[in-house]
Order: C-alpha cells, then sequence, then structure tokens
C-alpha cells in the first residue's frame, strides 16, 4: 500500500460511517408515525416550521425534513399525509374545572345563555325534567343577564314552588336560590353574614335569594351530595370536550377529596386521555393545618399521568360582586349607596390576612406544593405575591413554579414582581375584551383611572413575566384558540374586524399567546421536559389544525378547526370526516 494510503481508506470508512448513521438513516426500529405533506409549527426556542415529525414509542424522533423523516418509516410505520395541513404542540390548560364543568353539563345547564328571559325559560324547561327530585341544582348563569348580577328569588319561585333550587353563577361566586332553599338553610333578614361571604338584601332587609361567596355555604352544605358515579361521569365528558379542542394537559384549579377519588378511578380505568395535575382546595377558614390533609392526599395519587402536588387558594373574590379585594373603594353602581371609606366591605372581602396567607404558603412551600393562587384584585395581587417572597425568605430561592390565576387587575408597581420572584401570570384571555361584564360591571365599579389596568398581559410580558394560560372552564369556553383570538385582538369574538381594541397596548403577538397555551402549561406543570414544543425527545403531543393559524386574520382564529388530537402518539380524538 502506498504511503498515506492506509489512513485515506480509513477516512472513507468512517466518512462512510457517520453518513450512515446521520439523520437520513433510522436510529433504532422504525417509527411508529410520520407526518408530512404540511406545515409543522414547532413553537421551539428557535420557532422553526419543519417539513416532517417521526414518532417513536410515543416520543418526537425527528423533527426536520421529510427525507429525515421517511429515513424511519418501516412496514408497518403509519405515514400521515397531512395534505397542506398544520400540525401545533398540543394545548395545556392551566386553570379549568373539568369535573365540576362536566357535572354541570348534566344538571340543569345555564351556560351560554346571555339573558334573563332565556335564563328563566331553561329553569323552566330544567322543573319539568327533574320534577320528584328534593333539588334543582345547576348553574352557569352570567351575572350580566341580571339587573347589577343579581337574580331575585321570587322569578325563581314563579317556576319551582316548594321545590328548594340552588343555581350557582358562571364564575362560580353567587348562588342564586329560591324562597324554599332560604327556609331550609334558615336564612332570614336576622340572619349575620358570614365572614368572607355576604346575603344580598332589599330594600326592607330581607334576602333577595342572592348568595356571595362563603354565604353560598349556608345553602350547599344542605343539599344533596353528588355521587362518585356522577362525578366520574362528569369528568369523562369534561375529559372529551378537552381532547375535541386540542387539550392533553391541564391543572385542575381546585380538588376536594370526592374529586380526588374521581380523578383516581378514571386513571385506574386507563380513561384518563389527558394528564392532569391537581390543585388541591384549601379551605381560608382553616390555619396551615390542613397542609397535613394534602400531604396525605398527595401520597394517595400514584396513577401514570396524575399528580397533586398543587394546593388552590381563593385569596379574594371577584370585581362584579364586589367582593374582590382592591387596594382603593369600589365606586358604587348606578343607584347603591357607596360603603364608608373605612368599612370593611369598601375594599372587598378578602379571604386571608397578609400573616395568615404568607403563613400558609410558606408552610406549602416547605412541604413541596405548588401554590396555586384565585387573585383578581389588585389587594389580592399583592398579598398573593408578598406571600410568595416570604416563602422565599423563609424556605430559600428553589423551582417552586408559584402561579397567580386570573390576574385581572394588578397595580402597574407589582408587573414586575412576577419576574423577579418567579412567578407564573396565569390569564384567562376570553376575558379581555369591553363586554357586559366589563362595561356594566367593573369599569363602573373602578372608575376610568383604574380601569387602565385590568388583564394587564401585554404589561406582565414586558416586564417579563412568564405567562401560562387557562379557561376556568365551565366559567367560560374551554377551546383555547377563543382565549388566543382575544389575547391578540381584544375585541369579542364575533367583532368585525373593525372594531377597536379593548386597552390595545395589553394585545399580545399570536406566537406568544399560542405559546401561553403549550409551552407555558407545560412549564407551570412541570411538563417543560417533555412537552409544550415539537422537539425530538418530547411526547409526540400534538394537534392537526385544518389551517395555518398565521395564514389568517386575527379575528378567524377562534374559526379554525382542531381535526385531531395526539397524546404522547395515541388518538384521543378525531373530527368526523378525518382520516389521518
Amino acid at each position: 500500500m502506498r504511503p498515506g494510503g492506509r489512513t485515506r481508506l480509513t477516512l472513507a470508512l468512517l466518512s462512510l460511517w457517520l453518513v450512515g448513521c446521520g439523520p437520513s438513516t433510522p436510529a433504532g426500529p422504525p417509527a411508529d408515525l410520520v407526518f408530512h405533506g404540511g406545515a409543522i409549527i414547532t413553537l421551539d426556542g428557535a420557532r422553526r416550521r419543519v417539513e416532517a415529525l417521526a414518532v417513536r414509542d410515543g416520543r418526537i424522533v425527528v423533527a426536520g425534513t421529510a427525507a429525515e423523516a421517511r429515513a424511519m418509516a418501516g412496514p408497518a410505520t403509519r405515514l400521515v399525509d397531512l395534505h397542506g395541513r398544520v400540525v401545533l404542540p398540543a394545548f395545556h390548560d392551566a386553570h379549568v374545572h373539568p369535573v365540576s364543568a362536566g357535572v354541570e353539563l348534566g344538571q340543569c345547564n345555564l351556560n351560554d345563555l346571555a339573558t334573563a328571559e332565556a335564563v328563566l325559560a331553561m329553569v323552566g324547561r330544567c322543573v319539568e325534567a327533574q320534577r320528584g327530585r328534593p333539588w334543582l341544582v345547576g348553574g352557569g348563569f352570567v351575572l350580566t343577564a341580571f339587573p347589577g348580577g343579581s337574580p331575585d328569588r321570587q322569578s325563581l319561585d314563579r317556576l319551582t314552588g316548594d321545590q328548594p333550587a340552588a343555581l350557582s353563577s358562571s364564575d362560580g361566586h353567587t348562588l342564586w336560590v329560591n324562597s324554599a332553599a332560604l327556609r331550609a338553610a334558615r336564612i332570614s333578614r336576622a340572619t349575620v353574614d358570614p365572614p368572607a361571604g355576604r346575603i344580598e338584601r332589599d330594600a326592607r332587609g330581607e334576602p333577595t335569594g342572592v348568595l356571595r361567596e362563603s354565604a353560598s355555604e349556608l345553602v350547599t352544605r344542605l343539599m344533596p351530595e353528588v355521587t362518585a358515579a356522577e362525578y366520574e361521569a362528569g369528568l369523562l365528558r369534561a375529559l372529551a370536550a378537552m381532547n375535541r379542542v386540542g387539550i392533553v394537559s391541564f391543572q385542575e384549579a381546585s380538588a376536594r377529596a370526592a374529586t380526588v377519588a374521581a380523578y383516581r378511578a378514571v386513571a385506574r380505568a386507563g380513561t384518563l386521555s389527558a394528564r392532569a395535575r391537581l390543585s388541591l382546595y384549601a379551605d381560608p377558614a382553616r390555619d396551615a393545618s390542613q397542609v397535613d390533609d394534602f400531604v396525605a392526599l398527595r401520597q394517595s395519587v400514584v396513577e401514570p399521568g396524575l399528580s397533586a402536588g398543587a394546593v388552590k387558594i381563593f385569596v379574594d373574590g371577584v370585581i362584579e360582586a364586589g367582593t374582590a379585594a382592591l387596594l382603593e373603594p369600589y365606586l358604587p353602581l348606578e343607584g347603591e349607596r357607596a360603603a364608608p371609606p373605612s368599612s370593611p366591605e369598601a375594599r372587598g372581602l378578602p379571604n386571608f390576612t397578609d400573616a395568615a396567607l404568607a403563613a400558609l404558603v410558606t408552610r406549602l412551600d416547605r412541604d413541596g406544593f405548588q401554590t396555586h393562587m384565585h387573585a383578581i384584585g389588585d389587594r389580592a395581587v399583592r398579598q398573593g405575591l408578598d406571600a410568595i417572597a416570604a416563602a422565599d425568605r423563609a424556605n430559600g430561592r428553589r423551582d417552586r413554579r408559584a402561579h397567580i390565576a386570573h390576574i385581572e387587575l394588578v397595580d402597574p408597581a407589582d408587573h414586575a414582581r412576577f419576574a423577579s420572584l418567579g412567578v407564573v401570570a396565569t390569564m384567562q384571555p376570553l376575558w379581555a375584551y369591553a363586554d357586559a361584564f366589563i362595561t356594566n360591571l367593573t369599569e363602573p365599579r373602578l372608575g376610568p383611572a383604574r380601569s387602565r389596568y385590568l388583564y394587564p398581559f401585554g404589561s406582565l410580558q414586558r416586564a417579563g413575566a412568564r405567562l401560562a394560560g387557562g379557561s376556568d372552564w365551565s366559567v367560560s369556553s374551554v377551546n383555547p384558540l377563543d382565549a388566543i383570538q382575544v389575547a391578540v385582538t381584544r375585541v369579542a369574538l364575533d367583532a368585525p374586524a373593525s372594531a377597536p381594541a379593548w386597552l390595545p397596548d395589553e394585545r399580545l403577538d399570536l406566537t406568544t399567546a399560542l405559546e401561553a397555551y403549550t409551552r407555558g402549561g407545560a412549564y407551570l406543570n412541570f411538563e417543560d421536559a417533555d412537552s409544550g414544543a415539537l422537539e425530538v425527545g418530547k411526547f409526540a403531543d400534538l394537534i392537526v389544525l385544518d389551517r395555518d393559524p398565521y395564514a389568517v386574520a386575527p379575528h378567524e382564529l377562534h374559526r379554525l378547526r382542531v381535526l385531531w388530537t395526539v397524546k404522547e402518539g395515541r388518538e384521543v380524538y378525531r373530527a368526523d370526516g378525518f382520516t389521518p
């Protein structure tokens, strides 16, 4: 052999070996699925678009060219020709109530009814359908269907007679009851408002049939308990609804023992079609000793795809009912009498003192729980941030991923604190436009100066906050595309393209809004190593859309259809007529 010939031969053989081990040749067994023939939006760190994906054992093994993906195909590989359609990472819902939403669908369902007449007509139909039951139970009515957000017991009495009736509002912070329910609960003009609750009364001091916040418990404790079978059926209904809109992972926003049992049962049956992280309900009436109960519940949840590592804390109520905790007093609605500025009610109804909330959050954090706080008013948001800061001082900085949900009214002085404390801002963008809630019940209670700071998503993003998207279903639509559109436009879903945006500086760009429902939700649930983007090594959590969200007008985003939902490489939903 000539001098140097052995070296050249070795290099040639090495080059052939490297080519053979390159991305165009299968590494290991063939793929189970190969997606090609469409646009694949990865939402990875580089925000790439790729031609194809290959999936094996539920995880992505190729995100690249069609040639690279086809090289992974074998005789049993399923080739999915997208025919020009679009693949996105599947959605994550950071704040949702699937069990209660699913149960509600089987009761007197008052969702999506805009007027008092429509609500009462549905109640009448429910009375006929549920005749003979001890109570009429249901919910979902919007406060804006009634003047001042307050229905009356007399209109309910005319339909229900002596059958006790209890109907919850869509936001879950108001209970509407009839006279029979008031009698059963022994609520009269002499009944004192419970802590952090209010019994609405007429000019004569008589209860109107509207119970706010904790006052609702005076009635709910008397109602027939939902059975284990009803909880499980409700969860299955909810899972199917979420899969239809592309959701494969979520955080349950308020789980009690019966809710946890339903999740365990469904998981053990193999029918939990989305991964669930449960936020266990913290009772504002109890102190930090309740954390021992949460530890026991967390230890009882061992099923795959299910965890109970978070705790939900209701810091306050809602602005529309005057129960959200504000830094400055509420303004009275027209015809209302303003509460004296020095009275406790003038600034809402916080559920905790600053010290009690800090103690609870610090104890939860010490025991390894993620804190998930409902905070609507600017005072409540500040309380939540202060409590997390107290936990940080007591327990040291760690990857806690605490989050504050709703962030409806946030004082500008607190915007940067989300990033500095590592607190995730969990937003419900579908609420962020000038609907009847905003124009009739929210802005009048705050005045124009404070109303500028409502739903400050853009400001929080610019201040460095990490955003995660949630629906709060059944309060509002579970479809992430509805919320993503409003995050981008700040107008109603059905508004014309020319409609002016409400607080336009708070709009998000499309990529940021999409990432809130993908990467943001995955991060929140400690799933970012496995989900949230279409990258090699991550779960094949993906959806097929009929059109490219970047190629349609912003006001058309909610019209996009999810055709196929895939969780960890397995189908959990397929639209009628779609053949993958």
